[in-house]
């Protein structure tokens, strides 16, 4: 069985603008993590942590598949708690008139053989809360 996370927002900004959230470093921090440096195609990529006592730990990586910038973006997702199985984002931005409807599948959740869907409803809870921030910061 395949299990994926589908989620899709409509961000009151032009696709270039929504792009800097998903790639670069300091954008990212307003909204997931900061990233330990911009994102770039082919290249590995950290997100750390600004928890107090806690900051600038890894707290989750990957690779970096695909960037066709500023429509799709391709990239690995792992971190201690999935023990090394690695999960794919696939972002894809849309231009419409008014904005982006901007689409994440992550998938490759059936990999992690302890509880999968435990895994998949943590992470989609996750998403949730990161994009109610997206929404403020990007549109």
């Amino acid at each position: 069985m395949t299990m994926k996370i589908v989620k899709t927002l409509f961000l009151k900004a032009p696709p270039e603008h929504v792009w800097k959230f998903l790639t670069e470093a300091d954008q990212l921090a307003l909204w997931f993590h900061r990233g330990a440096a911009d994102l770039k195609e082919g290249g590995d990529w950290t997100l750390v942590t600004n928890t107090y006592g806690k900051e600038g730990e890894k707290m989750c990586w990957g690779k970096v598949l695909e960037m066709k910038k500023p429509e799709r973006l391709v990239h690995t997702f792992t971190h201690n708690h999935l023990k090394g199985v690695e999960t794919t984002c696939t972002w894809t931005l849309e231009a419409v008139k008014g904005g982006t409807i901007l689409t994440l599948v992550h998938d490759g959740w059936e990999k992690y053989e302890d509880d999968p869907f435990g895994m998949a409803a943590n992470h989609d809870s996750g998403w949730d809360e990161h994009f109610g921030r997206l929404r403020r910061v990007a549109s």
